[in-house]
């Protein structure tokens, strides 16, 4: 598929990879629709992208934010899934002053299941619906998982969401098949975000220290795999690492 054929829509694109997702199909010639919470950065966006209001956390606004779209767009063939939130803790630690056991609470290991998960199965839902009600194809979905799917202390709520999201890439490209519809993963290492921005920097260093290309990566790196998946019609059901060679 032409990137410059795409009627698509990115998640949690106002800011980060997203951003720069967005803007880059924009470039390419693509229609393209942004949906995130963050209104204010919405409004920082290119001119020619269509934006509005989204919580993948909420089921009414998806559907809502679906059919806006693909009014907007004339039609959809495309998603990207890319919004995500982290709520990062120990499942169980032992507080080093009291002694006392603590525990995730259900709330922070669901807020991340609600947005990172749901929310995303939902979208697929909805988009690959709209793709099928109205016979438009071929379609392509590039969902985003993580490195960190393997396992990544602290990380419970995020590694079940996005290993469970790259196995469902797999699921998701067998069912769709007969629809036109392919669907690809990317699982980014660390890249160069406004939530990267606020480390520590003895952190960044340390964790930077462990990559075998020696940086952290850039938005541009994981464009050029979402390039991939959306331009290559052999690529479905599978998941590319672009994490420097770091991996867990």
């Amino acid at each position: 598929m032409q990137l410059s054929e795409l009627k698509i829509i990115v998640t949690g694109g106002a800011q980060g990879m997203g951003a720069h997702f967005a803007t880059r199909l924009l470039e390419a010639g693509a229609k393209v629709a942004v949906g995130d919470i963050n209104e204010e950065a919405l409004k920082a966006l290119p001119a020619g992208i269509k934006r509005r209001r989204l919580d993948v956390g909420n089921e009414a606004d998806i559907i809502s934010f679906v059919e806006w779209a693909h009014a907007e767009l004339g039609g959809l063939n495309g998603l990207i899934n890319n919004a995500g939130i982290i709520r990062d803790g120990l499942l169980v630690k032992k507080d080093k002053t009291t002694g006392a056991v603590v525990k995730m609470s259900t709330d922070q290991f669901n807020s991340v299941i609600n947005v990172n998960l749901t929310g995303a199965t939902l979208m697929v839902r909805e988009v690959v619906a709209k793709m099928v009600g109205t016979e438009q194809r071929p379609g392509v979905i590039v969902n985003m998982s993580s490195i960190a799917r393997h396992g990544n202390r602290g990380q419970s709520n995020y590694v079940s969401a996005k290993a469970a999201l790259a196995a469902n890439t797999v699921t998701w490209s067998r069912e769709f098949a007969a629809f036109g519809v392919r669907v690809g993963a990317i699982a980014p290492g660390m890249i160069e975000t406004p939530m990267v921005a606020g480390m520590n920097q003895k952190a960044l260093d340390s964790f930077i220290e462990k990559i075998p290309v020696g940086r952290i990566g850039k938005p541009e790196d994981i464009w050029l795999a979402v390039k991939f998946i959306i331009e290559c019609d052999y690529f479905t059901g599978r998941t590319i690492d672009v994490d420097g060679g770091f991996g867990f």
